[in-house]
């Protein structure tokens, strides 16, 4: 039976590809795997521009916005090591508690064979759905995940695999892919505003071919089937939309840069999205708000905004240099 949910003011925030460093020591045998080609670019190249203290920055501007909810797709950590895992999870906990914190991994969440379920279990109640057990159960799947949070619906999807070094690909299967669109369609019919995470983008084109999301036709068919109003995703550190056909309306598909992207890099500085939904099924209103980091590395900013569905909320205004083209 479908529900009609009138939303007076809701407001979510997205955050992606953490990479909390700065890395731990890692001994031979840790080294002895594909970590040591992330261990060797993480020195070349990420270390150089991925900073905690842009993170730092990043999360205290998105503390004064007080959203309702914040959602994070993948890569907290770098290799996936046991103490960089365990290491996350107690960051976690210092931002929020796990009902205001909704987590899905990313491909070096699960690194090497065996990282990804480590990974859940150790960020579990950031993750899990509302109606799972307090402990995960490792012989079960957990994705996809359904959390309700006021008039949204969050599906938490996982293209987090192991992969072979030098590739960075996510895998979407068609399990996830049936039991998604019953989510999906359990949520639609409850009148909630559907918001997908998933860490790769979705979309065709959109990452080099070694780090694509292989599934991409299958998610859509699922979104297709299902019904979506959001997806959310990470992996590639820019700021991006795209697009996704439903049955009724054009999905907006939205990447993030890296939350701890410091400047002068070749991609976007540090940056988080907020959203801010009101009105109601088949009338919602959403407006989505980029905050990044400053040039000079000191501070926080509204840079650009724009209206994916409805009319700009009643007590929002866009700044005209802020405007999304």
């Amino acid at each position: 039976m479908f529900m009609r949910y009138v939303c007076a003011m809701f407001k979510f925030a997205h955050i992606s590809d953490i990479h909390l460093g700065p890395l731990p020591k890692l001994t031979v045998r840790e080294l002895f795997s594909k970590r040591i080609t992330g261990f060797v670019n993480w020195h070349r190249n990420r270390r150089k521009h991925l900073f905690v203290n842009t993170l730092d920055l990043l999360l205290s501007d998105l503390k004064r916005q007080a959203p309702d909810q914040l959602l994070i797709t993948g890569d907290l950590v770098n290799l996936a090591t046991k103490i960089e895992t365990r290491l996350a999870g107690e960051w976690l906990r210092t931002i929020g508690e796990p009902h205001d914190t909704t987590v899905v991994p990313g491909n070096h969440d699960a690194y090497v064979p065996g990282a990804h379920d480590k990974s859940v279990n150790e960020w579990y109640p950031f993750i899990k759905s509302d109606d799972d057990p307090p402990e995960w159960p490792e012989d079960d799947h957990i994705f996809p995940t359904m959390r309700r949070r006021g008039p949204i619906a969050i599906i938490g999807c996982s293209t987090s695999n192991a992969t072979l070094p030098f590739s960075a690909s996510g895998y979407y299967g068609s399990r996830q892919a049936r039991e998604t669109v019953n989510l999906l369609k359990t949520a639609g019919e409850e009148g909630l505003f559907r918001v997908v995470l998933i860490h790769h983008p979705p979309i065709r084109g959109a990452a080099s071919s070694h780090k694509r999301m292989i599934g991409i036709r299958r998610f859509a068919a699922a979104i297709s089937t299902g019904g979506a109003e959001l997806v959310l995703h990470g992996h590639t550190h820019l700021n991006t939309l795209y697009w996704l056909r439903n049955p009724d309306h054009q999905v907006p598909v939205v990447g993030i840069a890296s939350a701890s992207q410091g400047p002068g890099g070749h991609k976007p500085r540090a940056a988080y999205n907020l959203f801010t939904l009101s009105g109601e099924p088949g009338a919602w209103n959403l407006l989505c708000e980029r905050h990044s980091l400053m040039e000079a590395g000191d501070g926080v900013e509204l840079d650009a905004s724009r209206v994916l569905y409805g009319r700009l909320p009643a007590t929002a205004s866009i700044p005209e240099a802020a405007r999304m083209l």
